[in-house]
């Protein structure tokens, strides 16, 4: 079962790529990495790490709405939420970015990092994407809490 579900995570997320072989073979034989354009089937919307673990943390209480593809880059400290594509949106924030049309993403395979690139919440190879207005709750809510808790690390 788990082999199915990885392999369908494996088509889902290369079938973005403008040739799914020759992804599957970076991450098999090449970088481990691929790029990926973005604005297709998915945007993602890039945050700085605090930010994106805290909202990442408060999407995760919600049982029957499990977080969609979220992954991390430890070497710019960024969190990267997986989105339907909508070119027209507003995101706004310190350090809050929209990648979509015109853009590309490098991503490791779903079942293992690639360096300091790796799934917090890999792909599932059914499609699930954060719902935005979700995502949009829960970094409100993670803002305002590393408003109140950043007085505190201070002292």
């Amino acid at each position: 079962m788990q082999r199915c579900l990885e392999k369908q995570a494996i088509e889902w997320l290369a079938a973005a790529a403008t040739d799914p072989g020759r992804c599957k073979r970076e991450w098999d034989q090449g970088t481990g990495t691929a790029l990926l354009p973005a604005g297709r089937f998915w945007d993602v919307l890039s945050v700085p790490e605090r930010l994106g673990l805290c909202a990442l943390d408060l999407l995760r209480r919600d049982p029957l709405e499990p977080p969609a593809p979220t992954l991390a880059d430890g070497a710019a400290g960024r969190i990267g939420f997986f989105l339907p594509p909508d070119p027209g949106s507003e995101w706004t924030g310190s350090g809050v970015r929209r990648v979509g049309r015109g853009a590309w993403v490098a991503v490791p395979p779903p079942y293992r990092a690639a360096g300091r690139l790796g799934w917090l919440v890999p792909p599932d190879g059914t499609g699930a994407l954060h719902d935005p207005a979700a995502l949009e709750q829960a970094l409100r809510e993670a803002t305002g809490l590393l408003a109140v808790l950043a007085p505190v690390s201070r002292q």
